[in-house]
């Protein structure tokens, strides 16, 4: 008996030891870019953000040291149950280490409690709510790009300290909206503006008239488009076909892509003030990028920021990963190794990962060229203020995040 438990133990022994031997040397990823592939959101992040992921695959390196590295891509379709589905399919059936990308914030929050449950990984660099960072952060989340946050803080402080001190908002019906509006209405009060009124239109809606004849009506001098991809489109086209600008108001687009000003066309987008984190033309660095991404997508789009961070934060999870020398497949010790090296990319320049999950990096006021300014097809933009990161994003000290509590 003695020597069969013996036997036994030494066989236990052996199993373990191989098992922890072969997860040292575990060099396997799999990558889930989930977005929206087809909507209204699907310009901005969709095939664009996967081909984005792909790339990011290429420059890491990874592969030439013997990493194996899948993708995968699926389509939420801007609705939380089927983005959890996908998510939850994902990580149980098909092993998936990291999810990226997310846009619509609804989709975001929800997704973020499947990784947490499933102690996975999430880059999210498609959706804005701030409450990703602060109250519903996750030690194994990581905002990448932007968020309402910073969108506020830049593009609405700069509009009120300008004179915009009244405004009207037009809000997509649903998280990103409702975060959008609110951070947006603190900064307007804290400089010593006021919002005069708002309307709530849903997602994805091809008539703004309703909305737009309120706005105007308000007398507000801004209007306040919390809103983003196809609704901002719609609601500045039906903008100008009201001659809102005309008579004296001014939209605030809180969020604009370079797709949407490609839609929109320069001579009705022309003057609208905004901010971004990454545009193509910035630098030499992201010409090149810009230019590689360009000749691979199909209708030879450049690269908006939601995509440029689905890149920018793969690329430094693969630095993480090459850190720790193999993939525990604990997604948050992972993240905390994210967090430990600081972020330099050639996209966003230098910044790191707060504890709470937060990137910080400069963020960009810009304003739509003139036609007569645009040198080419995709030359829309023209630098008006830099904001860093330290600046353009929630203090620390401000943030309620639970993880900052511990």
């Amino acid at each position: 008996m003695r020597h069969t438990i013996s036997a036994l133990l030494l066989g236990t022994a052996l199993t373990l030891a191989s098992a922890s031997l072969a997860s040292a040397d575990d060099k396997t990823v799999k990558i889930g870019a989930l977005s929206d592939q087809s909507g209204l959101y699907a310009d901005l992040g969709g095939p664009g953000s996967t081909l984005a992921a792909q790339m990011a695959i290429e420059d890491s390196g990874l592969k030439a040291k013997g990493w194996t590295i899948d993708l995968i891509s699926g389509d939420h379709q801007n609705k939380p149950d089927i983005g959890t589905t996908i998510a939850r399919q994902w990580f149980d059936v098909d092993k998936v280490d990291v999810v990226v990308d997310v846009p619509n914030s609804g989709v975001a929050l929800a997704v973020n409690n499947v990784v947490k449950e499933k102690n996975g990984v999430y880059i999210n660099s498609g959706a804005a709510t701030s409450d990703l960072t602060n109250a519903q952060c996750s030690p194994n989340t990581v905002h990448w790009t932007y968020d309402t946050y910073m969108l506020a803080h830049t593009t609405g402080q700069a509009l009120v300290k300008a004179g915009g001190d009244t405004w009207f908002f037009l809000t997509a019906d649903y998280a990103f909206g409702a975060a959008l509006e609110r951070d947006t209405t603190a900064v307007i009060t804290a400089n010593g503006g006021k919002v005069v009124g708002g309307v709530k239109h849903p997602l994805n809606t091809s008539d703004f008239s309703s909305f737009l004849l309120q706005a105007q009506s308000s007398k507000a001098k801004i209007i306040g488009l919390a809103n983003a991809g196809g609704d901002t489109t719609n609601s500045i086209k039906q903008a100008a076909e009201f001659g809102i600008v005309k008579g004296g108001q001014k939209l605030a687009a809180l969020l604009l892509f370079l797709t949407d000003v490609k839609a929109i066309g320069l001579e009705t987008a022309q003057g609208l003030n905004f901010t971004e984190t990454f545009y193509w033309d910035m630098n030499d660095q992201t010409r090149a990028f810009s230019k590689r991404f360009s000749e691979k997508m199909k209708n030879g789009a450049m690269p908006t920021m939601v995509q440029a961070g689905v890149y920018s934060g793969l690329l430094h999870y693969f630095k993480a990963l090459d850190a720790l020398g193999s993939n525990p497949h604990d997604g948050v010790k992972v993240v905390d190794k994210m967090k430990s090296i600081p972020t330099d990319d050639p996209l966003f320049g230098k910044g790191e990962v707060q504890a709470n999950g937060r990137v910080t990096h400069n963020a960009y006021l810009f304003e739509v060229k003139k036609p007569s300014e645009s040198k080419g097809p995709w030359d829309f933009y023209k630098l008006v203020g830099t904001v860093s990161g330290d600046q353009a994003f929630t203090p620390l000290a401000q943030s309620t995040c639970p993880l900052l509590k511990k």
